[in-house]
């Protein structure tokens, strides 16, 4: 076997274990060679406590220094976010938004099956968003289990997380505030809670998302950022 093939052959063994344990990959194999890392936020978004074995999860721990080393990195051209995601934990997924909003990479996200609750603000929060069609994003309330302690105190906490999550939503897509906590508190739609699940056009037409598309197009639109920052550059 030559040196080349050999290359190859590891290359692409460090990726697959790179897809099964991380979820993540670098695309480097287009004609014009950007080079683009993939980040997928898959299942549940695990907070600072453990899920079951059995939950499909992203964990945060993994995600936040993966986005660093992106930032840092000479060699990565652009960013694209893959979601499928049921929410999870309010502040590791608000620190995954945060961090993607913050990167100077160009950055596209592309929900497919679910961008659920905390997963909005990370669909969103990508330079561009993309949502096929058969997807689709459930807007609610913030939600919590347990024993409350002081009820007033703790609707008030829960009040200012909301308005976190709203503004987040609002200042990184076409949304105005007041419209998603509208569709936060519709009673109509969901049989066992308060909220609103939107369609793939539907988020398009209310301005959470901004096309309708998939993979090819999501590539096909990051290439185009890369190559208008390699011009101003």
């Amino acid at each position: 076997m030559s040196e080349e093939k050999k290359e190859k052959l590891e290359t692409a063994e460090k990726q697959n274990e790179q897809i099964e344990n991380l979820g993540e990959v670098l695309l480097d194999e287009n004609q014009k060679q950007y080079h683009i890392q993939l980040l997928s936020i898959i299942g549940e978004v695990e907070g600072h406590e453990c899920l079951p074995n059995n939950s499909k999860t992203t964990k945060y721990e993994h995600v936040l220094p993966k986005l660093a080393m992106i930032e840092d990195s000479q060699e990565t051209d652009g960013l694209l976010i893959l979601l499928n995601t049921v929410g999870g934990d309010v502040e590791a997924g608000l620190a995954i938004a945060e961090m993607i909003a913050s990167l100077s990479k160009p950055t596209v996200s592309l929900v497919l099956g679910g961008g659920h609750s905390i997963g909005v603000p990370m669909a969103v929060s990508a330079d561009y968003s993309f949502i096929v069609p058969s997807a689709t994003m459930v807007i609610h309330p913030v939600r919590s289990s347990g024993m409350f302690i002081g009820v007033m105190q703790t609707y008030r906490n829960m009040e200012k997380i909301q308005d976190r999550i709203t503004g987040f939503i609002a200042a990184h897509s076409k949304m105005k505030q007041e419209r998603i906590e509208e569709l936060m508190l519709n009673t109509s739609q969901l049989v066992k809670d308060v909220g609103t699940m939107l369609e793939g056009e539907d988020a398009v037409k209310e301005g959470l998302i901004d096309e309708t598309g998939g993979i090819r197009e999501a590539l096909k639109k990051l290439y185009e950022m890369i190559e208008r920052k390699r011009q101003i550059s």
